[in-house]
């Protein structure tokens, strides 16, 4: 059975970071590039927001009694394949997986368009997916 006090907290951090990242006054792309503080602050609130889905997903996994993932990644397939989240939702978490190990282990430079484009759209997918947990085990 889940805990739902250590769900509730780790949704509220996403929670956090996330409204700090829709609250961030980014501007166009052209200010967003040339605003050093701007993508640190954007990239450290996407990093710990994902992050936080993980231990979301990783404490419904095994409080769950599910099979143990291999990877990050397959956390979220796991938790589609015994309908706790849908596949769209899967992929796009699974996205977000692959994002969040380029900001943490730095492979290669990051593509700046590309997080601007996260910031002006997808960051709806974690949101997403905290909706569906908290459906889920009626938090």
């Amino acid at each position: 059975m889940v805990d739902k006090d250590v769900l509730l907290a780790k949704i509220s951090a996403a929670k956090k970071h996330l409204t700090r990242l829709q609250s961030l006054p980014v501007g166009s792309f052209r200010v967003f590039s040339e605003d050093l503080n701007k993508q640190d602050i954007a990239l450290f609130n996407l990093q710990l927001a994902v992050q936080s889905c993980i231990d979301i997903a990783s404490h419904i996994i095994s409080t769950q009694g599910l099979p143990a993932p291999g990877s990050t990644n397959e956390m979220f397939y796991c938790l589609e394949e015994n309908g706790y989240i849908d596949r769209h939702l899967s992929e796009k978490m699974v996205k977000a997986v692959g994002l969040r190990n380029l900001i943490v282990h730095e492979y290669g430079r990051l593509d700046l368009e590309r997080i601007y484009g996260i910031l002006q759209d997808d960051i709806r997918d974690l949101d997403a997916f905290l909706k569906a947990v908290i459906q889920r085990f009626n938090l």
